[in-house]
């Protein structure tokens, strides 16, 4: 694709960054065929080829412009950044640099309405902090009868106290974990989980609790240096222990993971974190890559559940593991169902399920439809924002799939 920047223009690294991504784009359009909003809508805005070209005519305008209009805010904001486009284009167009670039520009040149702003500045603040997280929940569940639609739909019953967690630290491997942000409150068994099963394995898990939210929320809702910022703490927390022999940052929710292996991208210009930020990202496995790693003879199942996994787009498109999952599972002896379409996203994607609650949910129902469909027992997926938007539908029951591994283990 041919740009049109000026020479000052390109002194900008977001512009020279931006115009990398533009002239890989060949205009094939394969993209649309798997954009999910695309397939709902009909729009070539709302595909991947037709925000790009918005994002190019957006860049090489000058602020005193007036190409920015609320209509080019829409067709971005409808994009749920599930990177299946990435997966699809035979040009490898790394499609999400540039919506970061083109999502921070609008809001630099046409901030949006207050209800907007406050709206985003309120789910960055809800959700980032574990603490904080769980008192509003435990407050919206008692009184849920006045929680907002968009937000009572997403709404869970109280979660199921976890099982013990192992201390770990006996343990003659070690690996940390990233708590998380929501996961303690939704869905605390998670982690749990995970540390039984590493124990069977030998690993144990090193506490970091100075590491915090891994800063996606943030940053993908244009808020990009705060989200730097969360990243470089995290930094500060992880790297003495991985220096001190821990092997692995292990992620039970694939969007964190995803998010943590791109701090060597998003910190590539900060002199005093470039080479820290690879060092992490590095180090940064999501669950599944672990115990791909692991001779799994060791572990003793009774896997006699039916379950359809749903993949994460966080997954399969950002971290190129589709059909990892499966592979363990049926290495361990589940029966998997077949999924059809299982490439489209559920419509969850971080807080688009709240920004976009009309398309989020006929998403999540197409994808139910498509797991449903083999008469599936359970339906687990590896990250806690499809998690819980699937089981938003009150249908199937949802669950992380190392929860169903640890409960298959025979003592």
């Amino acid at each position: 694709m041919q740009t049109n920047f000026s020479d000052s223009q390109r002194q900008q690294p977001h512009i020279r960054q931006a115009e990398k991504v533009l002239r890989t784009c060949v205009h094939c359009g394969f993209c649309n065929a798997t954009c999910p909003t695309y397939q709902l809508l009909g729009d070539e805005r709302d595909g991947p080829r037709g925000r790009i070209y918005l994002m190019k005519e957006l860049l090489e305008s000058h602020d005193d412009d007036d190409q920015i209009t609320d209509e080019t805010r829409l067709h971005l904001d409808r994009c749920l950044t599930c990177r299946n486009c990435e997966t699809t284009c035979p040009s490898g167009v790394e499609y999400h640099k540039l919506l970061d670039i083109g999502r921070a520009e609008i809001e630099r040149r046409a901030p949006r309405s207050m209800a907007d702003k406050a709206l985003r500045f309120s789910l960055r603040k809800a959700l980032v902090e574990p603490a904080r997280f769980k008192s509003l929940l435990a407050m919206g569940q008692i009184f849920r009868p006045l929680v907002p639609g968009a937000l009572k739909d997403k709404m869970p019953a109280p979660a199921a106290t976890p099982g013990k967690r192992p201390d770990g630290r006996g343990q003659p491997r070690q690996m940390l974990i990233l708590e998380g942000c929501v996961q303690p409150g939704l869905s605390p068994n998670t982690n749990a989980a995970t540390a039984r099963v590493l124990e069977r394995l030998g690993i144990g898990l090193t506490p970091t609790p100075q590491a915090g939210c891994c800063g996606a929320i943030d940053y993908h809702l244009s808020a990009l240096e705060a989200g730097r910022e969360r990243a470089r703490r995290n930094i500060d927390a992880w790297l003495p222990q991985l220096e001190a022999g821990c092997e692995a940052i292990i992620q039970t929710a694939s969007g964190c993971g995803a998010f943590v292996k791109e701090y060597a991208e998003i910190l590539a210009d900060d002199p005093q974190y470039a080479d820290k930020a690879r060092q992490v990202s590095n180090a940064t496995l999501d669950l599944v890559e672990v115990l791909n790693r692991e001779a799994l003879d060791s572990l003793t199942l009774k896997a006699d559940q039916r379950l359809a996994f749903h993949c994460p787009c966080t997954l399969q498109h950002a971290q190129q593991l589709g059909g990892a999952v499966e592979q363990v599972l049926d290495r361990l002896g589940f029966e998997l169902t077949p999924i059809q379409d299982a490439h489209l996203c559920c419509g969850s994607a971080g807080t688009y399920s709240i920004t976009q609650p009309q398309l989020s949910k006929q998403l999540r129902d197409n994808k139910m439809a498509a797991l449903e469909a083999g008469k599936p027992e359970m339906i687990v997926t590896a990250n806690i924002g499809c998690q819980t938007h699937l089981a938003s539908a009150r249908r199937t029951p949802v669950r992380h799939w190392i929860e169903v591994v640890d409960e298959a283990l025979v003592s």
